[in-house]
């Protein structure tokens, strides 16, 4: 990731408004070459909307702002998003879905449900965008859609920890585990960045096996 905590910049990630079907051949390749391109105006728009929030607040961006600084037409624009709330929020759901499930994808073999040191790592790296976010007013926002993705991440990871967990209980410990982990960084984040993120991320899963037992995998 470049200066943006919120692009994934990931090309498996399906637009929201980008249908995909299935395709072979000549059409597959064209198909492809299509979404390669989506990606790139996404990407595009998504970087010129996140370094005007470094110039000035959210609410003063226009969508013509964004069109300017990204040099793309108003039509293609709206093809892709309603409007600059869209553009923000789609950005950020692309960011906490791959970081929500990056240990899962990497089968990464410890004890750990939550990226706690890549996040706040990536936190650190990007504190300036962290500023202009709050400058923004949309930091609650943000931490809440990152609760909910990390919910889900979490789940996955107790569900293989943990397989006797009933469902319920699985899913309402994950939703606490997420608030947990967001809370922390909020902590974090106004205690000067301190400890490291590899003492947070000690900590934090510390907490998290002391309240639901030993792993069992």
């Amino acid at each position: 990731m470049r200066h943006k905590v919120l692009k994934a910049g990931s090309p498996n990630m399906p637009g929201n408004r980008t249908k995909h079907a299935s395709m072979s051949g000549n059409d597959a390749r064209s198909r492809k070459k299509m979404d390669r391109r989506v990606r790139r105006t996404r990407d595009t728009l998504g970087d010129a909307l996140m370094a005007l929030m470094h110039e000035k607040p959210f609410a003063e961006i226009s969508v013509q702002d964004v069109l300017d600084r990204a040099q793309i037409s108003r039509s293609t624009f709206y093809t892709h998003y309603s409007d600059k709330e869209d553009l923000f929020l789609s950005d950020a759901e692309d960011f906490f879905e791959m970081m929500a499930f990056h240990i899962s994808r990497k089968d990464e073999r410890s004890n750990r449900v939550a990226p706690v040191r890549e996040m706040f790592a990536h936190i650190a790296d990007v504190r300036e965008f962290y500023a202009a976010l709050v400058a923004s007013g949309k930091l609650h926002d943000i931490f809440e859609l990152g609760q909910g993705y990390f919910a889900r991440g979490i789940e996955r990871r107790l569900n293989y920890f943990k397989p006797d967990l009933a469902p319920r209980r699985r899913t309402a410990l994950a939703h606490a585990f997420a608030g947990a982990f967001m809370s922390l960084m909020s902590w974090w984040i106004h205690h000067g960045m301190s400890p490291s993120p590899e003492q947070m991320d000690e900590l934090y899963h510390r907490m998290i096996w002391s309240g639901v037992g030993a792993p069992t995998r």
